[in-house]
């Protein structure tokens, strides 16, 4: 018998990844925030009971990592109060729970990459609530799934990194970009494979997954740019300076340092992570074949 899939924030650019990868697994059936709000956390179980999946997948999120820090409550009944709700769900149904999360939950004072034992202590709001949005699911008693991911950007959905820098390199003829913030850049293509693979698995536990290789913003921002050339895009930009957080102070603090460890993703799927580099120049190809850039 086919599994029946729900699929939870499928509009966004990690979402609509999903939406296809997914379909190796059963049979998927998105959820939008018209018919699964979750700023709406108590009339969430009673929705997922009524659909009765046999997978439930979270790719929805309060991700505006500044405005959390006004909008705590909102940014609470996303991240946290709507996965207590759908584990909860879940675990009533007997169905398995799939959950997205951040390397936000750490506070960047290591310099070695983060597993998935390591210690927890997120700087902001966001960080806060997707860290009590993965203890609601791994204490719901359901069979769960949680992936901690870091700089994801993609093709498909809103803004991104990838997409302002692209933007303001044709705007302008220098742009400034954080250089002290060190973390793994992921592909949102990348991200929803690997997901899928571990869903065929049933695989069970936190499992921490980006592209391989780091890079600061502005190690990034200069890839960008070089990669956007190479493939024939026309940019204005032509100097990109490094500067301090310290320099760019946002309401949010941010972890200096969120290199996620590939060391359990690849003893469980056979394989590292694609390059940053290299998943990068194909978003970019990607983009342009679609006319997005």
């Amino acid at each position: 018998m086919v599994d029946k899939i729900l699929l939870l924030g499928a509009t966004g650019q990690v979402g609509q990844e999903l939406a296809l990868d997914l379909s190796r697994c059963g049979q998927v059936q998105t959820g939008t925030r018209a018919t699964f709000d979750l700023a709406q956390p108590a009339i969430l179980g009673d929705k997922i009971r009524a659909f009765a999946p046999d997978i439930i997948v979270n790719s929805a999120a309060y991700t505006a990592v500044d405005r959390a820090e006004t909008e705590p409550e909102l940014a609470y009944a996303v991240n946290a109060l709507a996965p207590q709700a759908i584990a909860s769900a879940a675990k009533e149904i007997g169905a398995y729970v799939v959950h997205i999360s951040t390397d936000y939950v750490f506070d960047g004072s290591q310099s070695s990459p983060y597993q998935e034992t390591d210690i927890t202590n997120p700087l902001g709001v966001y960080g806060q609530s997707k860290l009590q949005g993965e203890r609601a699911v791994a204490e719901s008693g359901a069979n769960f799934l949680i992936v901690r991911t870091a700089w994801v950007y993609g093709a498909k959905g809103s803004g991104n990194f990838v997409k302002t820098m692209v933007r303001l390199g044709k705007e302008r003829q220098e742009v400034r970009v954080v250089a002290d913030q060190i973390g793994g850049p992921t592909w949102a293509k990348d991200l929803a494979q690997a997901i899928a693979a571990l869903v065929q698995q049933r695989a069970q536990g936190i499992y921490h997954y980006s592209n391989s290789g780091v890079a600061s913003w502005y190690d990034f921002a200069v890839a960008i740019f070089e990669e956007v050339e190479n493939l024939g895009i026309s940019i204005q930009v032509r100097q990109v300076v490094p500067i301090t957080t310290a320099a760019y102070p946002t309401p949010a603090r941010r972890p200096a340092y969120s290199v996620l460890s590939h060391e359990k993703i690849v003893q469980t799927l056979g394989s590292a992570p694609p390059h940053w580099r290299a998943s990068l120049r194909a978003m970019l190809q990607q983009s342009i074949n679609e006319g997005i850039f």
